[in-house]
């Protein structure tokens, strides 16, 4: 059985959900087993996740799982993963993931892989999964030797797809610890679609010149439906909040189009968003790195081409 963490997005199961309980399915027809989905809580709407492949959605309640507790959540998955016999573990490569993965690798003495990219597949007789490496610019196939495999999938990585009806919700008893940190503050993003799961994305960087000015950014982002970004030093100096920053040390991305105005492109930011499927790069220095990794590039001032790019777009639009 493969069996995938389906994790909701601001009370709901939205994108991330979806495209992992699809990628699961994928994975589950390559082994040629059935695909269920375990949710954490009691979150409505896990019966609608049949449409993207689980067969049947294993539901743990328990007052320990209220706040995220990675060492709880580990115990959790790892549990269900154990009474339901499944062989593949797969979850989300963004924050949770992030603090799950090895921790659920280790209790289960399961190999794993870390921010997959595409459906895994028998290669020499070999569980094969393919994840990006050198911040992207190579890609490495893994070969899960292990009997029982965990994946942490990169977002934007499959295109999702509807592929049946309802499944049957039952619940799992698992006994769980308890939790040995505590949640003082809890902050959600709100607004557009979020970074990790943004199909479009305007991102400004010092350029800008200040907070002040960023209305050139969030037009454009407003004129096509985009989610908007920035980079470090733009966070470090408190000009936009910290959940945009994209990079190596902050938000990886993978969208299918990516403009940046005024950033020069340090490796610390291409790390970040170098998997995007399109990057245009906007910049008055006809010497900015971001040029060389660019799909498109426009040498100007920003100040001068976005609000023109943003009028186009709506002219477009209208």
């Amino acid at each position: 059985m493969v069996l995938v963490y389906a994790e909701p997005t601001n009370g709901a199961f939205k994108k991330v959900a979806h495209e992992l309980v699809n990628y699961a399915r994928k994975t589950a027809d390559v082994l040629g087993v059935e695909c269920h989905a375990l949710v954490l809580g009691d979150t409505p709407g896990a019966e609608a996740l049949g449409a993207y492949g689980a067969g049947t959605v294993h539901r743990v309640i328990s007052p320990q799982l209220e706040a995220f507790d990675a060492a709880v959540y580990t115990v959790a998955i790892a549990d269900a993963a154990k009474k339901l016999g499944a062989t593949v573990i797969i979850l989300p490569h963004n924050s949770t993931g992030k603090n799950i993965t090895g921790r659920l690798a280790a209790r289960l003495e399961a190999g794993s892989v870390a921010g997959a990219n595409a459906v895994p597949m028998m290669k020499d007789g070999y569980f094969t999964v393919t994840k990006p490496v050198f911040s992207g610019k190579a890609f490495a196939d893994v070969q899960l030797l292990t009997d029982v495999k965990v994946i942490s999938l990169a977002g934007n990585s499959i295109r999702v797809e509807e592929t049946g009806g309802e499944a049957t919700v039952t619940d799992l008893a698992i006994d769980l610890p308890a939790a040995k940190t505590k949640v003082v503050k809890h902050q959600v993003a709100t607004g557009r679609v979020p970074l990790p799961e943004a199909e479009l994305v305007v991102s400004g960087g010092r350029g800008v010149k200040g907070p002040e000015h960023w209305d050139v950014i969030t037009d454009l982002a407003e004129a096509l439906g985009a989610t908007t970004a920035c980079s470090r030093p733009v966070a470090d100096s408190d000009w936009r909040p910290h959940h945009e920053h994209v990079g190596q040390t902050g938000v990886a991305i993978r969208p299918n189009l990516y403009i940046a105005a005024g950033i020069s492109g340090a490796i610390q930011h291409l790390a970040g968003v170098n998997n995007s499927k399109t990057i245009v790069v906007i910049n008055k220095d006809p010497e900015a790195p971001f040029f060389k990794a660019a799909d498109y590039g426009v040498v100007g001032d920003l100040f001068e081409v976005l609000p023109r790019l943003t009028e186009a777009v709506k002219k477009f639009k209208g």
